[in-house]
Parts: C-alpha cells; sequence; structure tokens
C-alpha cells in the first residue's frame, strides 16, 4: 500500500454469520478515515483488497476463515474463452448504454431479480431505499450500464469508474431472459475498459466455496489476491 495510505485507522465490526458459507463467522475491518473517501485512494485501497457499500470502505478480516480473495481482470490482456465467444454471438441484438442514474423501472427488474435468485439472501425482500443506500456513493463516479432486448430493459450493472480501473459492484438482470446477462454484463465491462484504456475491472470477492461465485474465475487472464500479493 502506498505510504499515504499505510498506517490507515479501521475499526471491526462484531463477528456475524456469514453471508456466503453457512456455519462460518464474518467480520470486516472499515476505514475509518474519511480523507479515503476519494476516487484515487479508493482506487489504492481495491488494489489492496478492499470494497465499498454505500460510502463505507471494508474489507474481509474473519478470525478464522480467510476464504474471500479479491479477483481483477487484465483487461487489455482478456480473451473470451469459447463459451464466452458463443454468448457475445447470441447477443449480438443486444444494445448497452452507460448512464449516470438509472431508468424509471430499475425497481421493477431488480424486485423480479431478488425473489426469483436470491431469495434467501441479505437482499430479500427487495427494498428500493435498503438497495439505493448501498449502491449509492457520494465521492466516486458511478455509472449505471443499462442493457437493452429490443428496447426492454433486461440487465443494470452498477460500474464504480477510476483513473486506470473499473469496479463491477452489483448487477441485477431479467430472471427469466434467456441469455447468461451477469456474464454478459461483465463481457461488455472488460470492452468498455478496454476502448477507455483501463487496465482493470474489479469483479469483487472470490470464494471457491461459493458456486454463485464461479463465473468469475472464468475470465482470463484474471488476478487474486492471496497474502496480499496478486497472483495469477
Amino acid at each position: 500500500m502506498s505510504s499515504d495510505l499505510q498506517h490507515i485507522r479501521i475499526g471491526l465490526t462484531d463477528n456475524h454469520p456469514c453471508s456466503y458459507l453457512p456455519g462460518r463467522q464474518e467480520r470486516v475491518a472499515v476505514a475509518l478515515d474519511p480523507t479515503l473517501h476519494s476516487s484515487s485512494n479508493y482506487e489504492v485501497l481495491l488494489a489492496n483488497g478492499f470494497r465499498r457499500s454505500g460510502d463505507t470502505i471494508y474489507k474481509p478480516l474473519c478470525e478464522q476463515c480467510n476464504a474471500c480473495e479479491p479477483i481483477r481482470v487484465f483487461a487489455h490482456q482478456f480473451i473470451p474463452s469459447r463459451n464466452q465467444k458463443r454468448l457475445l454471438g447470441k447477443a449480438s441484438s443486444i444494445t448497452w448504454q452507460l448512464k449516470e442514474c438509472m431508468d424509471e423501472n430499475w425497481y421493477d427488474l431488480y424486485a423480479r431479480y431478488i425473489e426469483a435468485r436470491h431469495h434467501s439472501g441479505t437482499m430479500y425482500p427487495p427494498n428500493r431505499q435498503n438497495f439505493e443506500q448501498f449502491s449509492h456513493c457520494n465521492w466516486l463516479n458511478t455509472q449505471y450500464l443499462h442493457l437493452y432486448d429490443d428496447k426492454k430493459l433486461i440487465a443494470i450493472a452498477v460500474t464504480d469508474l477510476m483513473s486506470n480501473s473499473a469496479s463491477s459492484f452489483y448487477t441485477f438482470y431479467d430472471p427469466d431472459h434467456p441469455l447468461s446477462l451477469g456474464t454478459l454484463g461483465v463481457l461488455i465491462q472488460i470492452e468498455y475498459c478496454r476502448e477507455q484504456g483501463k487496465q482493470w475491472l474489479y469483479l469483487g470477492y472470490q470464494i471457491d466455496e461459493c458456486p454463485a461465485m464461479n463465473y468469475k474465475v472464468r475470465f482470463h487472464p484474471h488476478q487474486r489476491l492471496v497474502n496480499q500479493t496478486w497472483q495469477g
């Protein structure tokens, strides 16, 4: 970590049941210094394993578990797999647009997604105000990648943009659509990074024991942060 961020003040949450691995306890470290709330500092913190929730910057710091590994894709070296190429071919009619605000009908799509895909998750039941607080950030350039199929909104990927990287924050989509919209959203974000000269797309935390996250390791080449060293 750069010298000016080497000794940041953190606060620790209490242990509570893990959202991803049953039977495990979860604890996070929260960055307390408000001067860290800037795009440039957050980009450094991302490279050191932190993420955000709303305006809060945090990092897993569990006492008996290190399953969460930050993962990022090297955008300019990315090579789509055979399945990813096939998906892009099937999605030739899908259009996308990056916007500063979400379309007015975003919540209907979000609620359908949570009801269908995350009925037992921490985001259930869907709540408009909770999601807006969770996704919005006052000190970052957060954009909303909208995907349309014949002008119908089918997915939104909340994307944080920084000078040298982007962070895929959260994606929700039409649970009944035949295409793999989560994967398609990442592919479009990678292409956007390439077009804009950004080196990395951060995908959050990879947990190998959590099947819902396994899609992240299918983007190559990627790196994982293990013992504070990016490997891959």
